[in-house]
């Protein structure tokens, strides 16, 4: 049976709120969509997570399994307020195409690798990417700087620019730039 989560109760559940005003989320219609394809992974994901008013947990599932730590295999449960975020990012880039993923949720011991790790000194150590709060990605058809600048665009959140590594990362936290 599939389970369905209405707006109030998620964010009385105490999960994170949404850092989406509600007129930018009306924008989205009836069905909130995504299009995912985890580069690490080569798993592809076209799911509605969202539809009839309320967030669909069998689709959340298969979200959470998708941008899993892809070194461990360590799932955690991705914020709906991210995929919110994505998907309005999404629509505003007047895009089809689906969402590259370079790092979903990350693990605890991977963070703490990757900060470690030389050429990742920049991983912070808290990073939401824990929480299930960030994502790295780059969409095919648009150029990183216009992903860059539509996520500022957005102020939902933080927003960093890795041209070098060629991704953009956003997330749900508070509203900030790097």
């Amino acid at each position: 049976m599939t389970k369905h989560f209405r707006r109030r109760e998620f964010i009385l559940g105490g999960s994170a709120a949404l850092a989406l005003p509600l007129p930018a989320l009306a924008s989205l219609g009836d069905r909130r969509s995504l299009a995912l394809d985890n580069l690490h992974t080569g798993e592809k994901l076209n799911v509605t997570y969202w539809a009839e008013g309320s967030y669909n947990s069998d689709a959340l599932a298969e979200v959470n399994y998708v941008l899993r730590d892809y070194r461990n295999g360590e799932k955690h449960p991705i914020a709906p307020s991210l995929l919110d975020l994505l998907a309005l990012l999404r629509s505003r880039m007047e895009s089809a195409e689906p969402f590259k993923v370079i790092s979903g949720y990350r693990s605890p011991a991977t963070n703490a690798m990757l900060r470690s790790a030389h050429e990742h000194s920049g991983v912070a150590s808290q990073s939401l990417h824990m929480q299930g709060m960030a994502i790295d990605v780059r969409l095919d058809g648009r150029s990183l700087a216009a992903l860059h600048d539509t996520a500022l665009s957005l102020r939902a959140g933080g927003v960093g620019y890795y041209p070098s590594s060629d991704f953009v990362h956003v997330d749900v936290g508070r509203v900030r730039r790097w």
